[in-house]
């Protein structure tokens, strides 16, 4: 019997509402990535394909702050950047040290459990950075663990734990490191030498402000010995390092692997270069300050932050719903009324708080006053008390203190 499917009809093409993306990511994208985004497309192997990825590594190495030869964009989202730190780093009956504070670090063990390994969880509450003496602990209690795995900016509440004092436990106990860099990267400060760090992913998405499917990462010398001594196959051929090692190689003659997004490759490259231009430490500021403003509002509101302020991420700002008020009503209206997304709570926290990004290229003033116009006028149509135009002022007197100029 033949079937005929019936033709569609009555679909257009379907242009993308514009958005200000305050959310947890994507962030807003730069009219210069986008260009780059929408170049000719060239094949994964044109030498001038193979040039920017030579680029690209170098760049990369400059946002991570790392000397590691093996540091690159696997072509996925950070979900595939971190099944490829675990899938080549751990192996069946390993034991791995997992840091969950957060929904993030739930993932890590699921990680490790597909990976055939067992996870030692080290448990902090949401929106606390994780405890490195409960690493030191755990570690004394599992002296054949192989590796420690965190978060080190939690997306899920805003919280930034002490990279460096987490692998400095473990490298006391001879343990590699993995740590999830998808939302600091490019925001907050990243330093894989200096910390000590041996595996890392990150996201093109967030603060590097990205097209969504990519997702850097690097591996330290050490690292990559661990992965070519395995005794057994890693059990994913698209992420087995040791063949894409021979892709993204320095060597003159590159083996074929897979087709790259090549476009999407070369956005990341346009990313990364304004980041080189603009430069870390500004970067970095940069979100601080638009961060400092934005808090200075929410206050102004009466609005209290998940995290407490020594441990608070710049970028990704965890905010309670007051009492009283619908959490979807309110991230609806923002979306409808003023083209701004805003993120809800995950796991515990779902319909309790509401998750603002100010992440790469969203992290300007204009987009940080407009947010706080709008969040103060929804709230106010909520029966919310608040004094009208406070968190603007406020706002920008913060902006003052910085020595930003406020839009």
């Amino acid at each position: 019997m033949t079937t005929t499917i019936a033709r569609p009809d009555k679909i257009a093409s379907l242009p993308a509402p514009k958005r200000i993306l305050m959310g947890p990511g994507p962030s807003d994208i730069h009219p210069r990535v986008l260009a780059a985004l929408g170049q000719p497309v060239i094949g994964h192997l044109d030498p001038a394909c193979v040039a920017m990825m030579d680029d690209l590594k170098r760049l990369l190495r400059y946002a991570f702050q790392t000397n590691n030869e093996l540091t690159f964009a696997v072509s996925g989202p950070g979900s595939v950047g971190m099944e490829t730190c675990f899938v080549n780093l751990v192996e069946p009956g390993n034991k791995v040290i997992v840091c969950r504070n957060g929904v993030f670090g739930g993932r890590m063990i699921e990680n490790v459990q597909r990976a055939g390994g067992t996870a030692v969880v080290v448990e902090d509450t949401w929106g606390e950075p994780v405890d490195p003496q409960k690493v030191e602990d755990a570690l004394k209690q599992n002296p054949d663990a192989k590796l420690v795995a965190f978060v080190h900016a939690e997306t899920s509440t805003g919280a930034q734990s002490d990279a460096a004092a987490i692998a400095a436990v473990a490298e006391k106990h001879g343990c590699l490191v993995i740590a999830d860099t998808v939302t600091s990267l490019g925001g907050t400060k990243v330093l894989l030498d200096q910390w000590g760090i041996d595996a890392t992913y990150s996201g093109s998405q967030k603060c590097l402000s990205c097209t969504p499917g990519l997702s850097p990462v690097s591996f330290s010398a050490r690292a990559v010995e661990r992965i070519k001594a395995r005794k057994t196959k890693v059990q994913s051929w698209f992420m087995d390092l040791n063949l894409v090692l021979e892709y993204w190689g320095g060597a003159a003659k590159r083996t074929y692997h897979h087709t790259a997004p090549v476009n999407s490759l070369f956005a990341l490259h346009e990313s990364l270069v304004m980041l080189a231009e603009e430069g870390l430490e500004k970067a970095w500021a940069r979100h601080r300050n638009n961060h400092l403003a934005l808090k200075a509002g929410f206050e102004a509101m009466g609005l209290k932050f998940v995290v407490r302020e020594e441990a608070r991420l710049p970028q990704l700002n965890a905010i309670y719903v007051p009492e009283g008020v619908a959490d979807a009503e309110v991230r609806t209206r923002l979306l409808t009324e003023y083209n701004l997304e805003i993120g809800a709570g995950l796991g515990p926290l779902a319909g309790k708080v509401w998750r603002f990004g100010l992440m790469g290229y969203s992290s300007r003033p204009e987009n940080v006053m407009l947010c706080l116009s709008a969040l103060e006028s929804v709230l106010a149509s909520s029966g919310y008390a608040l004094k009208a135009g406070a968190a603007e002022a406020a706002a920008k007197q913060a902006y003052t203190a910085s020595g930003v100029v406020a839009a």
